[in-house]
């Protein structure tokens, strides 16, 4: 179940990146969905760092660095992707 959890997590944390970042991504959804995942780890890993990873109720602080390390990661990985498909940015 909890693959799942991050599956989904991935999902909403890159759309969410991909809203926030200006002009089109030009990565597909699977994608995006890793690169959230990814960030989410990211996230959690600067949670972790810094001590705001557990605390009383909703983590407002860990969930905010999850969604800038999605938006980082997503903004990365869409250039590589463009630079990897030889597509140039349309913005």
């Amino acid at each position: 179940m909890s693959w799942l959890w991050a599956i989904i997590v991935g999902l909403v944390l890159g759309l969410i990146a991909k809203a926030i970042l200006p002009g089109k991504q030009q990565i597909p959804l699977w994608l995006t969905t890793v690169f959230g995942i990814l960030g989410s780890i990211l996230g959690n890993a600067v949670a972790t760092w810094i001590g705001v990873n557990e605390t009383k109720g909703i983590d407002w602080t860990r969930h905010l660095l999850q969604l800038i390390g999605a938006v980082a990661v997503v903004g990365v990985g869409d250039m590589l992707w463009a630079s990897i498909r030889g597509n140039r940015r349309r913005t």
